[in-house]
């Protein structure tokens, strides 16, 4: 069903057609460029946290890891990722298809500057099998971003 509520959410503002229902798996970042034939940097990896037992995601380049310092600054706490059965329960996407779109009304959606280097990047759909294109604006806009935070090292 996440797959059709992010598909959902893009038609109705216009924009369904950047939604891609992949053949291949795009479960991971490896898979997700080569379904979709670009950087491994470009996909853009959205991974699911607890602050203060409140789910969180950032979205992040796909060629970096969340430096552990940089997460503390901004959110005063250790990263503590949600565990992989809990995830979706959380979010409202399950592990390998965790997107910023149509997620929990709880759920709070940050993008990393790592972001910001590429004209296009790919974050998820809501299943392993697909992607949406966009640029790094219009992922800011339609995932309702809080913020744009600095918690990545390349």
């Amino acid at each position: 069903m996440s797959y059709e509520n992010v598909k959902h959410y893009f038609d109705q503002i216009g924009m369904g057609q950047r939604v891609m229902n992949l053949k291949q798996s795009s479960a991971t970042v490896e898979e997700a460029a080569e379904a979709i034939g670009c950087q491994p940097c470009q996909i853009a990896k959205t991974m699911s946290f607890l602050v203060n037992d409140k789910p969180i995601l950032i979205v992040t380049a796909g060629d970096t890891k969340v430096d552990n310092k940089k997460f503390k600054e901004v959110f005063h706490q250790k990263a503590k990722m949600i565990p992989w059965d809990q995830v979706e329960g959380y979010i409202g996407h399950a592990p390998g298809g965790v997107c910023p779109f149509a997620v929990n009304p709880d759920v709070a959606v940050y993008l990393d500057l790592s972001l910001k280097r590429f004209q296009r990047v790919y974050p998820a759909a809501g299943n392993g099998h697909s992607a949406v294109d966009l640029s790094p604006e219009e992922l800011a806009e339609y995932s309702k971003v809080v913020d744009w935070i600095d918690v990545c090292k390349v």
